[in-house]
């Protein structure tokens, strides 16, 4: 499972100041306690030389020394218990405390990212694709296929809602079932149909189970691949270059709306063909049908799109103006 780098930053720097926050709330506490109970601070400085009492004997294997030095803290922390809770504080008022005992709020068990610095990744993830994809509204379940016409057609005899509901489904267990064997799919259809709906559900259900997932329109992609190339200061566009490149699931949305030159051509390729090496997951977005892929980029692109990804088609009239109308 990859970490988007950005993210994890962003969430470290949450459970640090998380963390200063706590030991800055204790030095407060200690300051209340030794101005009301000053013996308090006297019996602190005595178990701090004991600590390294214990330590020194434990260094020398002086195992008289060492036990001597644990029985006086007890002695001492039951004397600072017994100070507290004369003065009114609870016993644990000046505790150093952890949020995380399993980490000690350092985000990590080895090198391991630990769950609550993950559950910091994972709100950042959210927060990162709510601003682009209006996550609150796109769950499956407020997906309707009301919105999809039941009258067969003729040539075929299916409806589009029949079609939208194989659609709809696949998507689902897509979503449920994301893995390593997953295969990276290309939503084609016309403007409307919701795909772009449907890609941004099954980016909820992904990143909630700890995926990283990227999403971007086609243009600002092909924007920050020119500026890595093209610019002298493009430490920022490098940096979401990697994160496209080596995310769990990344949502290409729109792919086509673009100005086709050589370089968004050879940009895609260098995108498709990094990600399908590598293992990595796409959902891209078209308006383009499969075939017309051919003709606008590559034939390597087209093959790699027609032949790796999984091509769902999607039918139905523009959604957003049949909403528009009521």
């Amino acid at each position: 499972m990859a970490y988007d780098g950005k993210l994890l930053a962003r969430a470290k720097t949450r459970l640090d100041e998380a963390r200063r926050a706590r030991e800055t709330e204790r030095d407060r506490r200690l300051r209340e306690v030794y101005e009301a109970v000053p013996d308090v601070r006297e019996t602190d400085a005595r178990l701090r030389a004991n600590m390294a009492n214990a330590v020194r004997g434990a260094v020398k294997g002086d195992m008289g020394e060492l036990a001597k030095a644990r029985a006086e803290n007890r002695l001492l922390l039951h004397e600072r218990e017994a100070m507290l809770a004369g003065a009114g504080f609870p016993a644990d008022y000046t505790d150093d405390g952890y949020a995380c005992d399993m980490c000690r709020d350092t985000g990590y068990v080895g090198t391991e990212v630990c769950d609550c610095l993950r559950e910091l990744y994972m709100e950042e993830q959210r927060r990162d694709l709510s601003a682009l994809l209006k996550l609150g509204d796109q769950t499956f379940d407020s997906f309707s296929l009301e919105w999809y016409d039941d009258a067969p057609d003729p040539e075929t005899g299916v409806s589009a809602r029949e079609a939208m509901e194989t659609v709809y489904e696949t998507c689902v267990n897509y979503a449920r079932k994301f893995g390593g064997r997953s295969r990276s799919l290309f939503f084609t259809g016309d403007t409307g149909t919701g795909k772009t709906f449907l890609a941004a559900c099954i980016a909820r259900v992904v990143s909630e189970k700890g995926f990283s997932v990227v999403y971007d329109t086609a243009c600002s992609i092909f924007g920050r691949f020119e500026e890595e190339k093209f610019s002298r200061d493009a430490q920022e566009a490098a940096d979401a270059v990697r994160r496209y490149l080596t995310c769990d699931l990344l949502i290409f949305d729109d792919l086509g709306t673009e100005m086709t030159t050589a370089f968004t051509v050879s940009a895609l390729y260098d995108l498709v063909n990094t990600r399908l090496n590598a293992g990595k997951k796409t959902i891209v977005t078209s308006n383009l049908p499969p075939e017309a892929l051919y003709g606008r980029y590559s034939p390597q692109i087209a093959s790699r799109i027609t032949g790796e990804y999984l091509t769902l088609r999607f039918f139905g009239g523009d959604i957003r103006l049949m909403k528009n109308a009521f």
